[in-house]
Formats: structure tokens, C-alpha cells, sequence
């Protein structure tokens, strides 16, 4: 296929995890930790460090900027070059594969480098239709990535650790259980980075709290704890014509605007996507026992029906999860934020 592209520039900002991490999928499942962290649960750990400083909060929950989802990136050491790797899109069409003994080994896939995410932007599927076996050392699909770069298919390892769970509720008398709790590390100098959109002068502070406090389960025991690097336009992307394609791939969690906006982007018959419920524990004392209202997002990497004028467009809302009920220490005294703010870029499916 041959469209029309453009190269798009995008700042990034790099984590380099210095503890271990849990990060917990939707079921509490501590057995078994994500290798990423959504966009929305960032942008409400963002959020909670700078009230923590008394940084004043605007009305609507918009900071001034959005970012995506945090992917992996690759490092060997900090003179290396990073090698950054981006969801396989939900919408990546087997069809279009010469061997059909490949399709297992395709499935696995999870990630793709930026030189095969653009690739596959472009509705090229080349390296996945590569004649090498997976086994060769030539072959472009390394585990769950995708990439002809020289890259240790096992950078994100697990390790477990035995924990004992105690009631959140302490008025229940409830004897404490014991459970293993799956926690992730990354070698050499790699880690997680996000694309951010926008003024980023609230970033930093908030990061330089962040840090410190740590991101996933357990930091009150030194998990999920790192540095940071704010880099300006580090990544390039090939994109496709907007004007000639009518899909986007969304690269953040989004909660649509309105029904409206959702009915038109499933539309198209090449949609491809799934969504999960965003709740989740109350964090601020002393309703720590309680939960936030929920609510259903569509994660990273589906795909929709949309036209866009531009080449990138950030769409969704921020919607407000404080439970409206008296609780038992009271009402809940300040917002509880979920941005569902996306990053959407073209995609020829």
C-alpha cells in the first residue's frame, strides 16, 4: 500500500525503576502484575502528588496536558540508544499473513519497535510475513516483541514474594492471610516512558514527588520506586496521511464524551477493541475502606472508526469518581479524578 506519510516528533518522559514493582490488573489478582500502567491511573498518581504539595488542582481535573499509557523501552546501559516499543494494535489483521503457521507465534506479539509500529501504521505487515523461523537469531519476533534490534526478549522479569493480607476494614475480625505477590524488575537501564501532550510545567514537580512515593502495590515497603527523564521530541514516527485513512489507534485509556462520539467510532467494520472497568480503592484517609464509583474505559491499542483533520488529536473526558453517598466517616471532601483523555493517531487497517 502506498500512502502518503509525514514524520511526527513526540516528547516522551523515561521511568528507571530502582525497586521492584507490583502493578495490579482489574480482578486484585496479586499473583500475577501487569508489565505496564495505563494512562489514567498516572495521570491520578500525578494528580495526588501535587495536592500533596499544595499545588491548587483545577476545577475540571485537567492538569494541562495528557499522556499516553506507559510502554517498555529497552536500554542497555546510559550511553546506549533506548529502543522504544509500542502496543500491537488490536486491529493488526491476520489475514494478511503469507504462513499460516506463523499465526501462534504472531499472537504472542504484544509489542512492536518504533521502526515496526510505523510499519504497521502504514498497513505493512513485512516483518511478521519474514521467512526466518522464530528461533533464529535474524528473526524479527524476539517473545512478545517485535523488533530486529538486538534486545533481551526477557528486559521486564518476574519475581516472587511472600505477603500476608490483613482486612481493610480493621472493625471485621478476620484472620490475616498469607499470598504470593508477583513483582517485576527490568534490566540494565531499562524501564517505562509515556508520549506527553501539552504544558508540562506541572509534570516535573509532581514527578519529583512521585518518585519517591512510588507507583503499583506496596510502596510503603520501597516498591515501584524511580528516576525520571523528561525528554523533548526523543521519539519519530512515521505516520499516515490523515486524509487517508479513516481509523484511529488510541495509545491512552478513553472514556468517550458522549454516546454519540462512541456509536460513530464503532462504526467501521475493521474496529477492533476492548475496554475494562476503572474504579478501585479510595486512598485518602480516612476512607481508605471504600471504593470510588466506577466506570468503563477502552484501553491502549484499540482501534476506531474517525476522521481526523490533523495527524494526532487528543479526545475523551475526565470524569469525577467521588462517591456521592455518605460514608461512614463522612462525605469524601474533594474530587476523585479518571482522565480518559487519549492520544488518537491515524492507522491503515
Amino acid at each position: 500500500m502506498n500512502y502518503n506519510n509525514m514524520k511526527k516528533k513526540f516528547s516522551i518522559c523515561r521511568l528507571h525503576f530502582t525497586s521492584p514493582v507490583h502493578l495490579g490488573d482489574t480482578r486484585d489478582d496479586y499473583s500475577i502484575s501487569l508489565k505496564t500502567v495505563s494512562s489514567d491511573t498516572m495521570y491520578a498518581a500525578l494528580t495526588s502528588s501535587l495536592a500533596k504539595i499544595g499545588r491548587e488542582i483545577p476545577e475540571n481535573g485537567d492538569l494541562g496536558f495528557s499522556i499516553s499509557s506507559l510502554f517498555p523501552f529497552y536500554q542497555k546501559d546510559l550511553d546506549s540508544e533506548p529502543i522504544y516499543f509500542f502496543p500491537k494494535p488490536l486491529r493488526s489483521s491476520l489475514t494478511q499473513l503469507k504462513e499460516i503457521e506463523k499465526v501462534k507465534a504472531i499472537k504472542k506479539i504484544q509489542w512492536l519497535d518504533e521502526k515496526e509500529f510505523s510499519k504497521i501504521l502504514q498497513g505493512d505487515y513485512s516483518s511478521m510475513n519474514s521467512s526466518e523461523s522464530e528461533e533464529s537469531a535474524a528473526s524479527p519476533i524476539k517473545g512478545h516483541y517485535l523488533t530486529n534490534q538486538a534486545v533481551d526478549k526477557d528486559f521486564i522479569f518476574s519475581s516472587g514474594s511472600q505477603r500476608v493480607k490483613v482486612p481493610r476494614d480493621y472493625s471485621i475480625e478476620k484472620d490475616a492471610t498469607p499470598f504470593y505477590m508477583d513483582r517485576i524488575s527490568f534490566k540494565d537501564y531499562s524501564g517505562l516512558f509515556f508520549i506527553i501532550d501539552g504544558k508540562t510545567n506541572l509534570l516535573k514537580p509532581a514527578l519529583d514527588i512521585l518518585q519517591f512515593e512510588g507507583i503499583g502495590t506496596d510502596r510503603n515497603i520501597g516498591n515501584g520506586l524511580f528516576s525520571y527523564d523528561i525528554c523533548i521530541d526523543e521519539i519519530e514516527l512515521d505516520l499516515p496521511d490523515s486524509q487517508n485513512t479513516e481509523y484511529v489507534l488510541s495509545l491512552s485509556m478513553f472514556i468517550p464524551e458522549t454516546k454519540k462520539q462512541l456509536t460513530e467510532m464503532l462504526k467501521g467494520d475493521k474496529t477492533g477493541y476492548d475496554f475494562v472497568r476503572r474504579g478501585g480503592w479510595i486512598t485518602t484517609h480516612p476512607f481508605n475502606t471504600y471504593r470510588k464509583n466506577a466506570i468503563h474505559a477502552f484501553i491502549h491499542g484499540s482501534v476506531f472508526s474517525h476522521k481526523m483533520p490533523e495527524n494526532i488529536e487528543i479526545s475523551g473526558r475526565i470524569v469525577n469518581l467521588r462517591p456521592e453517598i455518605e460514608l461512614g466517616q463522612g462525605k469524601v471532601d474533594h474530587p476523585i479524578w479518571r482522565n480518559g483523555r487519549s492520544f488518537f493517531i491515524p492507522i491503515v487497517v
